[in-house]
């Protein structure tokens, strides 16, 4: 690392938990950020701010003015130009040393067996369950740890499965891709601006705390906020066995 990366990432190299060796690490990964929204923002954010080297953001839409009320990448200057574009400017803002690629797209199961084998975690920020299926079974086959947030109203939801751990559940043992939920958006129920930055930031401290090394004790564990009352509640998650994605059978 150089003078200037030392004195930039200094209060991480500080840190026993991570130090100049797990700073290094995170300069040397890739991650995958699918949604530039309201978790995406803070997640791409944090990442970059952190040294994240290679950030892929992928998202299909364009900035609306509602969006401006919780999706901090993005600015009024910047309405109508695609997420990803406004997103990278950002970051590049924020720290030029990261690489972005920006993909102004849904991505799909072609899409995502050319990406997630290339990155060290994904990181879920996307409202769509048929997306949310896709990631999940990419970051299955090719062995990726996936980091899943969710928030909507003033309710927030955190998970992380690791398929490279044998005993992890994946999304779709807990939301089987046969069963889709009522598709809820932001458009239709609306969302408190904080609650997206709270659950997007910790998608990106678990994300930090999986490419430096440290451990994550929410894997098999999700993570439930109601804003309300500023209470967590958390769940055990299985492993299905009968799991049409990561199950016995289906390997």
């Amino acid at each position: 690392m150089n003078d200037e990366q030392l004195l930039r990432y200094s209060r991480h190299i500080l840190l026993d938990e991570l130090g100049i060796e797990g700073q290094q690490q995170l300069t040397q990964s890739h991650a995958l950020v699918v949604g530039a929204g309201g978790l995406g923002s803070p997640v791409a954010m944090y990442l970059a701010a952190s040294g994240v080297g290679h950030i892929t953001l992928a998202d299909d839409d364009v900035v609306d003015l509602t969006n401006l009320q919780r999706q901090i990448a993005h600015t009024t200057s910047r309405i109508g130009q695609p997420k990803v574009n406004s997103a990278e400017q950002a970051l590049k803002a924020l720290n030029p040393e990261v690489t972005i690629s920006a993909l102004a797209q849904r991505l799909n199961a072609s899409l995502l067996d050319e990406i997630v084998p290339n990155t060290q975690v994904v990181l879920d920020c996307c409202d769509n369950f048929e997306t949310r299926q896709a990631i999940n079974a990419a970051c299955v086959k090719h062995r990726v740890p996936l980091i899943s947030g969710a928030a909507i109203g003033l309710d927030g939801q955190l998970a992380v499965y690791d398929s490279r751990n044998a005993q992890s559940p994946c999304y779709a043992c807990i939301f089987p891709p046969d069963t889709p939920p009522a598709e809820i958006r932001c458009a239709t129920m609306g969302v408190l601006a904080p609650l997206v930055g709270v659950m997007g930031s910790l998608q990106a401290l678990e994300a930090i705390k999986i490419l430096s090394g440290m451990p994550s004790r929410f894997v098999g564990k999700l993570q439930m906020l109601d804003a309300r009352s500023l209470e967590w509640t958390e769940i055990g998650l299985s492993r299905n066995p009968k799991c049409p994605v990561c199950g016995d059978w289906a390997h």
